[in-house]
């Protein structure tokens, strides 16, 4: 029972997850590049190599999506004041409008469908979500 419920339960997260991921602000913006948009936003400027480990890839790699960035004009680099040899990298306002159109139509699109939900159903998930968040946090 426990190898099948987990089998079900993974396949439909990862399916809401690819719809959720789907509604976005720019429909040709990669996924890792809209989270490192995102990462920056929430937690703000960065290094390289911290971007890079959140998002596990190397930084070569993670290089390569911030150079796309700073070509679109939705992240900067910022030269460290203290150590010119340290470079942050920090989301511009464009990219910060980006970010923020993309959590509206994501929490438009998930409202329209919890709207759907009888009462019942919508507290059976509330429950589920502390559960499921505990799940992720571990």
């Amino acid at each position: 029972m426990t190898n099948e419920l987990g089998h079900q339960l993974r396949h439909t997260i990862l399916r809401l997850a690819r719809r959720v991921r789907a509604e976005r602000a720019d429909n040709a913006m990669s996924d890792g590049k809209l989270s490192v948009l995102f990462m920056l936003a929430n937690e703000g400027a960065q290094t390289l190599g911290s971007l890079s480990e959140h998002e596990r890839v190397t930084p070569p790699s993670m290089n390569r999506t911030i150079n796309a960035l700073v070509e679109a004009g939705l992240v900067t680099r910022v030269a460290d004041a203290t150590d010119g040899r340290k470079v942050a990298i920090d989301v511009t306002d464009a990219g910060r409008r980006l970010v923020k159109e993309t959590r509206r139509r994501r929490d438009a699109w998930f409202a329209s469908r919890l709207n759907t939900l009888s009462a019942d159903e919508r507290a059976t998930l509330d429950a589920a979500e502390t559960i499921l968040r505990r799940l992720a946090d571990q």
